[in-house]
């Protein structure tokens, strides 16, 4: 028994095949555009989530210092003019960091807390030596900030007693290994021999060649900071509100707390450049698309103005002509929207296997985001609908005796 289609999806289905070439290009047209959507997308959400990675993994989102002293202010005989004059920076611990470091752990959206006591000194070596920045950290805490065992080169993460942890280029510099002897002096002179503990590569020549870990007992040791902490690093659930948790944790201890977002202006610059131009792209995209989609079914309702005006002489009510050029407009987006899905992966897949970071990882993953890819055949599927709406309409409205006399 041979299936009975609805009226209106007969007449749809009818006028496709009708008009074969204008439904090919118009759902390649789609399927172009949701591709170049969901392509560009994924690339450009994939490429800032490795930018963040990259620059973000080594650092904490949020630093929490010590105020800067003011800056002196002078008015020389005679004059009206007045001299900044500025101020030696001393190494100044946290006040009462304990209570910083709580408040600090109970705001919203913070999910790490680590101290660190740091300051300038130099890696000796025999005759060989280094400016470096000495950094104190609890191990465990830190790695919470820094995923350090993910960057580590030779040995461990391990800062407890007299051992140390370096970056491969300083480890260069001086020829040490895991298991070497190295002595670190401060500017003051204070010092102390430790053994390499392990050795990391952060991706970043000049910190691999200055930071040097210990434990943070030993660099209040060295450092002459007995019992204090230079600053309290954090790490925020959402990177992009870290610039509103430093505002509300400075207001609420006057300290000098500064986000990433601040750090890194010229990051954050060129991510919002890139979100906006990835918008503009689907914006364009979906015009172009639309307005095909209504061309090509406002031609298709003069072609057929004659046999939609004989269908409404037999009876078809408007709303069932109204359907028939929804229903085109509905198939065009959704079947070009499975085609586009289909083609993005595909083009995805391609682009992770030809192009590689320099350590010869690939550079994206060649896996669709599904929300992105709901969204994209949602979106293109609506677009089909409002782009059929107006021929529709005119179809609906064109009365039966003129249709068929024209």
């Amino acid at each position: 028994m041979p299936i009975r289609l609805p009226f209106a999806w007969m007449v749809c289905l009818r006028y496709l095949r009708e008009g074969r070439m204008q439904t090919v290009l118009i759902l390649a047209g789609v399927t172009g555009g949701v591709a170049v959507i969901i392509f560009l997308t994924t690339l450009i959400s994939q490429l800032q989530e490795s930018i963040i990675d990259k620059t973000l993994g080594s650092q904490a989102h949020i630093v929490i210092r010590a105020p800067q002293a003011v800056n002196h202010t002078t008015l020389p005989p005679d004059s009206t003019a007045a001299i900044i004059q500025p101020r030696a920076q001393p190494l100044r611990g946290v006040d009462q960091w304990a209570s910083v470091v709580q408040l600090a752990a109970q705001t919203p959206g913070v999910l790490a807390v680590s101290l660190m006591v740091s300051g300038a000194g130099f890696a000796v070596r025999a005759e060989a030596n280094q400016s470096i920045a000495l950094m104190g950290v609890d191990a465990q805490a830190y790695q919470r900030i820094v995923r350090m065992p993910k960057y580590l080169q030779h040995g461990q993460f391990d800062v407890s007693g007299t051992n140390a942890v370096i970056g491969i280029e300083l480890s260069k510099d001086l020829g040490l290994a895991v298991g070497d002897k190295l002595r670190l002096v401060t500017i003051d002179g204070r010092n102390d021999l430790f053994t390499v503990a392990g050795i990391f590569d952060i991706g970043n020549r000049d910190l691999n060649r200055r930071w040097v870990f210990t434990s943070i007992k030993v660099a209040q040791s060295l450092l002459n900071l007995p019992g204090g902490i230079t600053q309290i690093d954090l790490r925020v659930a959402n990177l992009f509100a870290a610039d509103a948790t430093a505002q509300q944790l400075q207001a609420q201890t006057g300290l000098s707390v500064d986000s990433w977002m601040q750090t890194n202006a010229q990051l954050l610059s060129a991510l919002n450049s890139q979100s906006m131009s990835n918008n503009l792209i689907r914006f364009f995209v979906t015009v172009i698309v639309a307005v095909g989609i209504a061309s090509v079914l406002v031609v298709s309702v003069v072609q057929k103005q004659k046999e939609i005006g004989i269908l409404r002489a037999m009876g078809a009510s408007p709303r069932r002509i109204m359907s028939v050029f929804l229903l085109q407009g509905g198939f065009y987006g959704l079947i070009g929207s499975a085609l586009g899905a289909a083609l993005a992966l595909g083009l995805l897949k391609f682009f992770s296997r030809i192009t590689r970071n320099a350590d010869g990882t690939a550079l994206v993953n060649g896996e669709l985001d599904l929300f992105v890819v709901v969204s994209a055949c949602a979106l293109a599927l609506v677009v089909g609908l409002l782009a059929a709406a107006l021929p529709a309409r005119r179809a609906a409205r064109l009365d039966p005796v003129q249709a068929i006399r024209v």
